[in-house]
């Protein structure tokens, strides 16, 4: 008889699989120093991108899945608490999944005297920011989180499981954008159109990547899409409504975007602040002075900015929908709590709801996107 349990013992259900492996997209040579004054080549920015393509597929387009800052694709394959991931929710449904480690990242080669110096986060700053931030109140929203599947502190089977799944993270923004934009289209130009579904810092590579491939690229679900606030950097705790001095020069990215009319320099892009917030608890909002230039290679496209209720994201995913969609884009605002989904903060791909969460992003896709 076969085992359909997964650690946890929880059902799973028969997953039947036609082809999996594995491919490494990007990526140039470089001429380095060597020991006795010699060079040599290596390698950087290449991804490593694994797959599966389901016995019983259904849906035309793959969903490409990129994991964000300090992550591997293990996010999406499964929980800490050993539940399946969402890959495995979309791969039932059926579709074809990709996932991508980031150059510089997991199974994705670092070459530090190429790519920089790289960084982590403390199990502490994990612990407050993502996992258990109710105890610490650093935000309006946080006191509504309850969605995580144990205390979210170090030291509870479930968050050390958590916290061992963290990576470095490249330091040098423009590095990891440029990289991941080139991987993620070079993956396109071997597996043709897709949806993307990008997290947290990888939602800034859905942008980009589109701007690439725009014949390509059919949707973007973007899950928490960096910290963008228009964009300007929010600062973090416990100042989250403050603006860093970090700016995303081209709008939503710090390399450049596509615009109609052309910017050649990203001082012609002019930025206002609106005076106020929308509601109470949102960050005031960053868009173009009018007119807005379009974002000529996404427009149109559709696009799911999807935010959870108990989230530090609740405060600034409504202002990166509004800047996409007076750019063009066919931008829409997809609220857990107004669909009746609460208690869910940044990591909810982990949280013991996130099949639920995962067919309310199937259902935006069917209803929103041509071919899927």
């Amino acid at each position: 008889m076969t085992d359909n349990t997964g650690p946890s013992g929880a059902w799973s259900g028969d997953l039947v699989i036609a082809k999996q492996g594995g491919l490494y997209v990007g990526g140039r040579y470089h001429e380095v120093p060597r020991d006795a004054g010699e060079t040599g080549r290596v390698m950087a920015g290449q991804a490593y991108v694994e797959y599966q393509i389901p016995a019983h597929r259904r849906h035309e387009l793959p969903i490409v899945m990129i994991p964000g800052g300090c992550q591997s694709g293990t996010c999406f394959t499964q929980t800490p608490d050993g539940r399946d991931g969402w890959a495995q929710y979309f791969l039932r449904e059926g579709y074809a999944v990709y996932i991508l480690d980031q150059p510089g990242r997991g199974r994705s080669a670092h070459h530090p005297e190429i790519q920089g110096a790289v960084r982590d986060g403390t199990a502490e700053a994990v612990s407050r920011t993502f996992t258990a931030p109710a105890r610490f109140g650093l935000y309006p929203q946080a006191e509504r989180h309850s969605q995580w599947p144990g205390s979210g502190e170090p030291g509870d089977p479930v968050f050390d499981a958590f916290y061992a799944s963290q990576l470095n993270n490249l330091v040098d923004r423009k590095v990891i954008q440029h990289d991941n934009q080139a991987a993620g289209a070079a993956l396109l130009d071997e597996i043709g159109p897709a949806i993307l579904m990008t997290h947290s810092q990888s939602g800034t590579f859905g942008w980009l990547i589109a701007d690439a491939r725009p014949n390509l690229v059919k949707a973007i679900v973007a899950v928490e899409p960096g910290c963008a606030v228009g964009f300007i950097e929010p600062i973090g705790p416990p100042d989250w409504f403050e603006y860093s001095p970090v700016a995303r020069i081209w709008g939503l990215a710090s390399i450049p975007l596509t615009y109609d009319p052309p910017v050649s320099d990203p001082a012609e892009l002019d930025f206002v602040l609106a005076d106020e917030a929308d509601a109470p608890g949102l960050a005031r909002c960053w868009l173009q002075a009018e007119p807005a230039r379009k974002l000529a290679n996404l427009a149109g496209l559709p696009v799911a900015v999807v935010s959870a209720e108990a989230s530090f994201h609740s405060a600034y995913d409504p202002n990166t929908a509004k800047f996409l969609a007076q750019a063009g884009v066919a931008a829409e605002y997809v609220s857990l709590a107004d669909a009746g989904i609460h208690g869910n903060g940044h990591m909810m791909m982990l949280e013991q709801n996130s099949d639920e969460i995962a067919a309310l992003i199937d259902g935006w896709i069917q209803e929103n996107v041509a071919g899927a």
